[in-house]
């Protein structure tokens, strides 16, 4: 037979912050009273009263000039108003994850929102929440939600903001999420159930599993507790809920082949350990004593230290971790990452195991100053050597610039990249690269003057070259890309197709006649090209970007015929006439004669390159492709109307 103490069993950090600060105060022998039950464990409150700490039931009933203590469990708004408005020092022990609760349902009420909280309604812990709202609804589960739902249709439409009990079980909380999501039109969700709660409860169910008894300690009024028990009772055919070790049962435990134990976090460890010790008087197998274990759970943590913790919550600016110690951990978010861009709830997730390192143990704050940046620095040695031995390609942040070049944070070590060998152009501004994630080979390592120098442009060029191989083995006539016009030249674009530049000719960028490339891209855009000819041998490369699937002539000769009229684009001037663009690819001869209806000794007295007239269509050479236009055919029933007009005014004289 053999006996297992669940890891988790016992205080939670909040539990035991609250009970060492009843017992600091109770040491300083000055006035002190306790707010209610600071946790729900009658044998600690017992224990406190012994030390002179007595409770009083109302903020009312709190001696002049005493202090008082604020229970684990967190209380309203009007209390603390009440207790400020007759001087009381107040000392607060509520748990850090019930004061964020008391925060979010706060602002939602501000921004408009109404609070739902998921809990048991008579719940110190859910009373207190509910204090910080105006009008807070407190629904124990789906089927209370739904009915809350269902008393007013209107609710569904609602903003509200849902929030959860500390000690829920994560099975109320989904199902509840779960019918707010389908219910609901504008509803958010913050889950708010403990990291140590639910990892105690998934805990006591994996040992539940394994064991044919289980022994649940704790007070009958905690929830927690009580929770523990319901989930082992779902999996364990035998289970005892017990206070203390005078209530122990041991009929059928001779049968049982493993027992295992676990306690709410408002039980304290001297009592589990009664509990063991009696059960281990009657198992002569014991897989692990408590006082090792017990050791091991709260083993002390020290400045300097490389941790390991389970992620307990995540805000915007820091995450919880549970470190198994009296205090929690925290990591700001400047200490997470070096990317200015991250997110926590990108890097990490609630019940996540994270490695950190302790800057500092506060016992004034109860709480743990974390780094993960710090720690990875330490292993970034490391990596940053290997990688310049091996000539290796790493990423990182470019944090700062100056004349002289940038600095890259590359797993938390400087990285100084000169200017020649940031890939920038000549007289770019270094500040182009702030904030920019790069690729870069480390060149020079100097870990005693702590001095790292990389190159950005070495990856470019390896990248580069390694593109450039790649087109070339694979380059045939006709393949499109996707490439970047790089420059400009009176004769057309160069373009870059993936490490290899080609050009375009001025004639194959467009089926429209053009004086310069600049009239149909500039540098820096993104252009589809195709392959005309590639020679490997001299690495050149004709590239164009007219479509050559569709003939310019087919166009004209299915969009117009002779007699049409047509708006032109006047392309070039000539001697005898003018040339003008009918359709892209397609000019038209407009005859000096046809310009206008009067004799012009030019066609520059009349029209100017870019001019857009219109023509009338007269004669279409369809073997020569040549096409004669108009401008004097549309003038001419105007000249003659106007000419008809005026023939009366004649006669008359």
């Amino acid at each position: 037979m053999k006996l297992e103490l669940a890891r988790s069993a016992g205080f939670c950090y909040g539990v035991r912050r609250a009970v060492e600060l009843a017992e600091q105060a109770a040491a300083q022998g000055t006035p002190c009273v306790m707010l209610g039950s600071i946790i729900h464990n009658q044998a600690v409150i017992g224990r406190l009263a012994e030390q002179g700490l007595r409770s009083v039931k109302t903020p009312e009933e709190v001696p002049d000039g005493a202090s008082v203590i604020i229970r684990s469990h967190g209380e309203s708004r009007a209390v603390y108003k009440t207790l400020e408005s007759r001087g009381a020092q107040i000392l607060d022990a509520t748990c850090p994850n019930v004061t964020r609760i008391h925060e979010i349902v706060r602002q939602a009420e501000e921004q408009g929102r109404r609070p739902v909280i998921v809990g048991t309604p008579d719940h110190p812990e859910v009373t207190a929440i509910a204090g910080w709202c105006r009008e807070p609804v407190v629904v124990s589960g789906a089927e209370a939600l739904e009915k809350w739902l269902l008393e007013a249709p209107d609710r569904r439409n609602l903003p509200i903001t849902l929030v959860s009990q500390t000690t829920s079980t994560r099975k109320i909380w989904d199902d509840c999420v779960k019918k707010a999501k389908k219910e609901c039109t504008n509803a958010e969700f913050f889950d708010t159930i403990c990291g140590a709660t639910s990892k105690r409860q998934e805990e006591a169910r994996q040992l539940a599993e394994k064991c044919s008894m289980m022994v649940v300690i704790g007070d009958s009024q905690s929830s927690n507790t009580k929770r523990l028990a319901e989930l082992c009772r779902e999996v364990c055919p035998r289970v005892q809920l017990i206070e203390s070790a005078e209530e122990l049962d041991f009929t059928g435990l001779p049968q049982a082949d493993m027992v295992g134990i676990t306690a709410g976090a408002s039980t304290p460890a001297w009592i589990i350990k009664e509990v063991y010790d009696k059960m281990s008087e009657e198992i002569m197998e014991i897989e692990q004593s408590f006082a090792e274990m017990l050791e091991e759970s709260i083993k002390p943590i020290n400045n300097g230290d490389k941790v390991t913790g389970i992620v307990d919550s995540i805000t915007p600016t820091e995450i919880q971790v549970d470190l198994g110690f009296k205090y929690p951990g925290y990591i700001p978010l400047a200490e997470l990452s070096d990317d200015p861009t991250v997110k926590p709830e990108d890097l990490v997730k609630v019940g996540d195991e994270i490695e950190a390192y302790v800057m500092q143990v506060s016992d004034r704050d109860c709480q743990v100053k974390l780094s993960k940046k710090r720690l990875d620095m330490v292993k970034g040695w490391e990596e940053i050597e290997a990688a310049s031995e091996n000539e290796t390609v790493v990423e990182g942040f470019v944090t700062e610039d100056n004349k002289g070049g940038v600095v890259v944070s590359v797993k938390g070590i400087r990285v100084f990249v000169p200017a020649s060998q940031t890939g920038l152009p000549r007289e770019t501004p270094m500040a182009e690269l702030l904030k920019h994630k790069v690729r870069l080979v480390i060149t020079e390592v100097n870990r005693a003057r702590r001095r790292v120098v990389g190159s950005i442009s070495k990856v470019q060029r390896a990248e580069r070259a390694a593109a450039a191989e790649k087109v070339w083995a694979e380059i045939e006539d006709g393949k499109r890309y996707t490439g970047t016009v790089k420059s400009l030249t009176s004769y057309g674009a160069l373009v870059d197709i993936g490490g290899v530049y080609g050009m375009v000719h001025i004639s194959e960028l467009s089926w429209s006649r053009i004086k310069h490339p600049s009239e149909v891209v500039k540098v820096g855009d993104t252009v589809e090209v195709y392959v005309i000819s590639a020679d490997k041998e001299k690495k050149k490369i004709s590239l164009g970007m007219k479509d050559h699937s569709q003939d310019p002539w087919t166009v004209f000769t299915s969009t117009y015929q002779v007699g049409d009229t047509a708006n032109v684009r006047i392309v070039k001037l000539m001697t005898f006439g003018a040339f003008a663009e009918v359709v892209p690819g397609v000019d038209g001869l407009i005859h000096i004669s046809q310009i206008a209806d009067h004799r012009i000794e030019k066609p520059g007295d009349v029209l100017a390159e870019g001019d857009k007239v219109d023509v009338k269509i007269t004669d279409v050479d369809m073997e020569n492709k040549k096409i004669s236009l108009s401008i004097r055919a549309l003038l001419e029933p105007a000249v003659e109307e106007d000419s008809a007009e005026e023939a009366p005014a004649e006669t008359e004289e």
